[in-house]
């Protein structure tokens, strides 16, 4: 697929990424720019950066649409939290915290916020340091091809004890994570069929003490 009909399908299947195009065109260049630096994305999807990064990452929200605190971890070049703090910069409170081991890739974020005007934070350091120091209300948690499921709700297990949604895009291995994850025996799950890949899913995680709080 050429890149003018991936970016056009994106479109199409998400409207809600055309209240943002502008700012999406400034990302896609500033990651072009930046990826003859570091490695920001496997380089084949660069022509789909549209479809595979934006269009993916836009599921989260759509996941969890009350949700205007949200926490991304082990965020990369900003999949899917920078695209969901895009989509909700029109919104009241809105904010999504970044946490992101790499120093190099929280840099990229920065640019990328500070040019797109995302109501984003970028925390810099590893998820078990970074987490405990954040104050003030998380509403949900995201993740993409970060660890597996069970390491996921260990990282996000402070927010997600404390009433936060947990909204994890996952690839074709998402059964054997979620009969994994199911072991723990503390959260209920449901999944989402992904509209991006047909074998992906994304699988939404609730503590069991969530409603009774």
């Amino acid at each position: 697929m050429s890149w003018s009909a991936d970016r056009a399908k994106a479109l199409e299947l998400f409207p809600c990424l055309r209240g943002i195009e502008r700012e999406l065109e400034t990302y896609e260049e500033l990651l072009r720019r930046w990826q003859g630096k570091i490695n920001l994305v496997a380089p084949n999807t660069l022509n789909e950066i549209w479809m595979r990064h934006f269009a993916d990452s836009a599921q989260a929200v759509e996941a969890a649409p009350e949700a205007r605190v949200w926490l991304d971890i082990g965020s990369g070049a900003g999949f899917p939290g920078l695209v969901t703090a895009l989509l909700l910069k029109d919104r009241r409170e809105a904010k999504v915290h970044l946490i992101e081991s790499d120093q190099r890739k929280a840099a990229f974020m920065r640019a990328v916020s500070r040019e797109t005007g995302a109501p984003a934070e970028i925390h810099v350091g590893r998820i078990e340091a970074e987490l405990p120091r954040l104050s003030g209300r998380i509403d949900a948690v995201s993740a993409r091809a970060l660890a597996p499921l069970d390491r996921l709700l260990a990282l996000a297990a402070g927010p997600l004890n404390n009433g936060a949604i947990g909204v994890f895009l996952k690839g074709e291995d998402w059964r054997e994570e979620l009969t994994a994850a199911e072991r723990i025996g503390n959260f209920s799950f449901h999944t989402i069929q992904s509209r991006t890949h047909p074998r992906a899913r994304l699988i939404v995680a609730e503590h069991s003490a969530r409603g009774k709080k």
